[in-house]
């Protein structure tokens, strides 16, 4: 609703999630809503913060219904509203004892001789569970055969009567339920923008406007009732303000402009304990730039976002903290090339151009996962490594995804890396997990082909093995770009690799790449992983000697190596990052000539002789 109507109208405005369940109800489309996703929140409404279940009774419904119930396996049936102490008491001896079946029939009299109910079931799923029928009990089957009917009777709706579930997740309700035309299915967004900032201003309203626009920014991916715990100046419990500050600024004493610099840290430590606070603010660390005061105190959110997210999704993400950028990768020119121009089209905001996704493809050892991270370092996205979120429980992967989703968008500009990902995402076999793995996959493709996520969400999946991935994750719209990685082709290239590697780990050298190339030469089909092995034995040779590493030290390592041998595989891998290329000018020369059925037929040769 606008805002200017519903002042004239003497309502507060509304969410714009709440609004569409009051305009579907008003319209007759559903008296049954099911709302999901950021269900927990807080939301706030004339200055004012509420659970959900408070905003429903007090906000959303109220002055609109004449009595409003809430049902929960812990507390039974409540009165939110519209019921005095006789009759309340009156109900619930009624109720008392009853189970589930018994209360819904109690509850649906009750709709029916007496109109204009809300009756509001949070943690919908303990009382909906998402099962086949002959897995629920029979209270649990009574339960869903009441709301079912329900949302079909004409009569009930008529008589003013709504039903509002409260689950975090869809796939933890029944799907039966779900698939009722009669049944409108809602669902609460992370905060945006506008109102992480106006919930800034609200927990936090003597922080200055440039301090709170640079937190509005810095919190995207955080409810608002993590931003009330960051930026709260006195909880009810803890520290104030007053005495979080006195204790930064006595953890950085003798730095310069300790009390404005505690000031701002302690606007965003609320809720933290003297030992959190201790570990999280580091006096060692580098003093904030002149131009830009606020970066110190914007790592810190940043510390604290990441263990709120990570927490928040179970640990089933990670986030990745890249330390090197391109520039410390050896060889590799044609992909660099390619990954320097993704990250220009990200840092510019060319959403238009940007990528939907990335698939690196190539053997073992090729250097995959380390130029992906020194991509995001290049490109300043924030990294987040997928984890196992398969579960055995049903409906458990399901919802654990779509968390992580929900996280992953409010975040964006954001890299979701799956390394791996045949394992995570590859053919699962015939339905052995009761069709899991065929609803992730399905639902991990509808999130890589939403076109809101182009620039906002860049997927990228690795994996030395992309036959076995599903066929359609790979097409492009999904994953745009496959890029191929293979072993250093010269001796020149294994060079630079070489030295790349010895600045990587600041070992001290007294030779260069041009000294390097004609040793290298005899390391062909070494991967970047069996040069970066090399690289450390010659070091562990210099440091025996206590001398730099010289010619002489890394001839001696390049002697005592002794490379895995797995020939075939990895001339199958390779032929695989050749097939799944999308640009031929990103193969080397041997491979760059091929045509399409060469390529398939020395597939079929290599298959053939590793299946022998």
């Amino acid at each position: 609703m606008d805002d200017a109507v519903a002042a004239a109208r003497g309502k507060p405005p509304l969410p714009d999630w709440a609004e569409t369940v009051r305009q579907k109800y008003l319209a007759g489309d559903a008296s049954v809503f099911v709302l999901h996703g950021n269900v927990f929140d807080r939301q706030l409404v004339e200055g004012k913060s509420w659970g959900m279940v408070g905003f429903l009774a007090d906000v959303l419904l109220r002055g609109n219904k004449q009595q409003i119930l809430e049902l929960s396996i812990d507390r039974g049936v409540r009165f939110l509203q519209g019921a005095g102490g006789d009759e309340r008491e009156s109900l619930y001896r009624h109720l008392e004892g009853r189970g589930l079946a018994g209360i819904f029939e109690a509850l649906e009299r009750r709709l029916r001789e007496r109109p204009s109910n809300a009756l509001l079931i949070p943690y919908a799923a303990t009382i909906f569970p998402a099962a086949e029928a002959h897995m629920l009990s029979l209270d649990e089957r009574a339960a869903f055969t009441a709301l079912h009917r329900w949302s079909l009777d004409e009569e009930l709706s008529a008589a003013d009567n709504v039903v509002i579930l409260i689950s975090e997740s869809l796939a933890e309700i029944n799907p039966a339920l779900l698939a009722n035309p009669r049944v409108a299915a809602v669902e609460l967004p992370m905060p945006d923008r506008p109102a992480r900032e106006a919930a800034i201003r609200h927990f936090a309203p003597k922080m200055a406007a440039t301090q709170i626009l640079r937190l509005a920014d810095q919190t995207a991916g955080l409810r608002l009732i993590h931003i009330a715990g960051i930026v709260a100046g006195d909880a009810p419990r803890g520290l104030g303000e007053a005495e979080r500050e006195r204790l930064i600024a006595g953890l950085l004493a003798g730095s310069p402009d300790v009390t404005e610099r505690a000031a701002r840290l302690a606007a965003i430590t609320g809720g933290m304990t003297p030992d959190e606070i201790r570990r999280l603010i580091d006096p060692a660390a580098p003093l904030p730039p002149a131009e830009d005061p606020y970066e110190e105190m914007l790592e810190v959110v940043r510390k604290r976002k990441r263990e709120l997210i990570e927490k928040e999704c179970s640990g089933l993400i990670e986030f990745i903290e890249p330390k090197f950028g391109l520039d410390s990768v050896g060889g590799n020119q044609h992909i660099k090339t390619e990954l320097l121009e993704i990250a220009r089209l990200i840092r510019g905001g060319d959403r238009g151009r940007a990528p939907m996704g990335l698939l690196a493809v190539g053997p073992m050892g090729a250097g995959k996962t380390f130029v992906i991270k020194a991509f995001l370092k290049e490109a300043g996205l924030t990294g987040i490594a997928l984890k196992n979120f398969r579960s055995k429980w049903v409906g458990s992967t399901e919802a654990n995804l779509e968390r992580v989703l929900a996280t992953v968008k409010a975040m964006g500009p954001i890299a979701l890396v799956i390394d791996e990902g045949d394992r995570s995402f590859g053919n699962q076999g015939e339905d052995s997990d009761g069709g899991t793995s065929s609803r992730v996959i399905a639902r991990l493709k509808e999130f890589m082909s939403d076109p809101e996520n182009r620039g906002q969400v860049l997927f990228i999946l690795m994996t030395n093995r992309p036959d076995k991935l599903d066929t359609d994750i790979k097409r492009p719209g999904r994953l745009d770009r496959k890029i191929p990685f293979f072993y250093a082709e010269s001796g020149a290239e294994r060079a630079a690799v070489v030295m790349a590697i010895l600045r990587r780990y600041d070992i001290a050298t007294t030779v260069d790449a041009a000294a390097l190339e004609q040793p290298c030469v005899a390391l062909e089909g070494y991967s970047n992983a069996d040069l970066e092995a090399v690289a450390l034995l010659a070091a562990e040779f210099a440091e025996r000697a206590t001398t730099p590493v010289d010619a002489a030290i890394f001839a001696a390592a390049v002697a005592d190596f002794m490379p895995p041998q797995e020939i075939q595989m990895l001339r199958y891998m390779e032929m695989l990052a050749v097939f799944e290329t999308s640009r031929r000018s990103l193969l080397p020369p041997r491979f760059a000539s091929l045509t399409p059925p060469q390529v398939q037929e020395q597939l079929a040769e290599l298959r053939r002789l590793i299946n022998r």
